[in-house]
């Protein structure tokens, strides 16, 4: 006669303690990858802390670059020409991108159109950004005959374009259908439940999707070397060559001058400043009263 044994039954009391280690490891091992996550990060600040602070000061911020062999100077115009060069890229960038995303989530969805301009997205965002700096030189800068903050932005307008339509898409399909059928059901039209009910619900998502996909383009310098080139003198005219940070810090970089050298940590920093204001502020706007 043969006799099946079930699995040994570990009385409640005993399972207790088994439980509680098991969480703890686990507490622990998040805990520890956590910490492996961000500590590149800090590092990173910390160097860029510790090399570009002491080169900070007000003609750092109000300068432009001192001619080779002066020491001195600052990224002013640079500064500017950043601030320029994003700010054109953005206002084309963020409306096509948010317009092609309400088509995807909400007028398309499962069509044709929007699988191949899910693909075209995707393809870009693979792209490497030096081919993307070629791509506008040969558009933009042969067509123009001259290098120019227009073909500036609009290498920044092809790379941050894809980055906000698959990142809004993806905030406008977290949006419950429930939301849409409600505002329908109430007659309101597909337009008027769009733009007032499902791109308010998305509103923080969509803002932060926009600051994510600035930060990506900000220290971009490949395409700005093909198109922007740089200019060592203020400039304000799109239709001409414009300074900006990342093209600064890249001729910082490579001179042979030691307070070149020094110029180029402290305007990193400066960079970094920037892009985490952005990011903060976009966080700080959106944030749920």
């Amino acid at each position: 006669m043969s006799v099946q044994f079930d699995k040994a039954i570990i009385p409640l009391g005993a399972r207790k303690p088994l439980r509680k280690a098991q969480n703890l490891v686990f507490v622990w091992l998040t805990g520890l990858f956590a910490f492996l996550l961000i500590l590149p990060l800090v590092i990173l600040l910390w160097y860029l802390l510790s090399r570009g602070v002491q080169s900070l000061s007000w003609d750092f911020f109000t300068q432009i670059p001192k001619p080779v062999g002066e020491t001195g100077g600052g990224v002013a115009n640079a500064i500017v020409g950043s601030v320029i060069i994003l700010g054109l890229a953005s206002v084309f960038a963020v409306p096509v991108g948010i317009l092609a995303a309400v088509y995807m989530s909400d007028f398309g969805r499962g069509n044709r159109i929007s699988s191949t301009i899910r693909f075209a997205c995707d393809m870009l965002n693979a792209t490497p950004s030096i081919i993307l700096g070629i791509f506008s030189y040969s558009i933009i800068v042969l067509t123009m005959g001259r290098f120019s903050a227009l073909a500036g932005s609009f290498a920044l307008f092809v790379m941050m374009a894809p980055v906000v339509v698959r990142g809004t898409e993806e905030i406008l399909q977290l949006v419950p259908d429930s939301f849409r059928e409600a505002s329908l059901a109430l007659g309101a039209s597909r337009s008027q439940t769009i733009w007032r009910v499902v791109l308010p619900a998305a509103r923080g998502g969509i803002t932060t999707t926009v600051a994510l996909s600035l930060a990506r383009i900000s220290g971009e310098t490949a395409p700005l070397l093909f198109t922007a080139l740089g200019n060592e003198f203020w400039n304000f005219h799109i239709d001409r060559p414009m300074n900006t940070l990342p093209v600064q810090i890249y001729k910082f970089a490579t001179s042979p001058y030691e307070d070149w050298h020094r110029q180029a940590w402290a305007a990193a920093l400066v960079l970094i400043l920037l892009i985490s204001v952005t990011n903060a502020v976009a966080r700080f706007a959106t944030r749920r009263r």
